[in-house]
């Protein structure tokens, strides 16, 4: 396993184990040292039973950012949780139909997020629902062959005025270029509007929340239970049947 090499290799190497499993390997093995081991071990509702991970997604995302980033979360989480509760309000997410193809664009810290959302999507839909994801301006050309008549695509508007410009951009080209396909927009002025709070990195979780209440639904809809889709044939909750090879660099 990945943390057999890492003791074997750079036992020197300081370490930050931030999981959502109290019980797991990443919260009780000791370190050998002479690195520093540091765990933060979230709470247990945070660990997802269901086999699209959501909650963990973003708390793990969030305290990596409180560890690493100017991110401070006695001010940033009750504005995260404030958004995220009216964002749950928001009638668009409850009226959208299944496409057959969903695509999600975001810009800088935000593809992160687009990647994301494509994959609860299809995680959730067991792929009936084909996804893509890309940046803004990275799907301005080869990619946006993907798009039919089918498409949805969904396009985050980031929190940064500059930035916004080019997504804006983007959602206008493809209505243009494909006027069959939908197009909707998430973030502040968006079809899906978001409450951010202008830092990119710390409203990722926001703009994932989507994904997450479409997946769920369309889910439902298509008679899968949502929790295991795939019924535990073909892929699981947990990774597993995954080789490590010895490694003698």
């Amino acid at each position: 396993m990945s943390l057999d090499l890492l003791d074997a290799h750079r036992p020197d190497w300081d370490r930050l184990h931030v999981t959502c499993n109290p019980t797991g390997a990443l919260a009780t093995r000791a370190a050998p040292g002479p690195g520093e081991d540091r765990i933060i071990a979230l709470p247990p509702a945070t660990h997802d039973r269901g086999f699209a991970m959501t909650s963990s997604f973003s708390t793990m995302l969030l305290s990596a950012l409180a560890c690493l980033s100017p991110f401070d979360p006695e001010t940033g989480l009750p504005a995260l949780a404030t958004a995220a509760e009216a964002l749950l309000e928001v009638p668009t997410m409850a009226e959208l139909p299944r496409p057959e193809r969903a695509i999600f664009l975001g810009s800088g810290a935000l593809t992160g997020a687009a990647r994301e959302s494509s994959l609860k999507v299809l995680e959730l839909t067991a792929g009936q629902t084909i996804t893509q994801w890309d940046s803004a301006l990275g799907f301005r050309h080869g990619p946006k062959a993907a798009v039919n008549d089918s498409t949805h695509v969904f396009v985050m508007l980031h929190p940064y005025d500059h930035t916004h410009r080019y997504d804006d951009d983007i959602a206008v080209e493809i209505r243009a270029q494909f006027p069959s396909a939908k197009v909707t927009t998430i973030g502040r002025g968006g079809d899906i509007p978001v409450q951010t709070t202008g830092c990119a990195r710390a409203d990722a979780p926001l703009y994932v929340i989507p994904s997450q209440v479409l997946g769920a639904r369309w889910s439902a809809e298509l008679g899968y239970c949502v929790d295991d889709p795939f019924k535990g044939q073909n892929l699981s909750r947990v990774v597993s049947g995954v080789s490590f090879y010895p490694y003698a660099g």
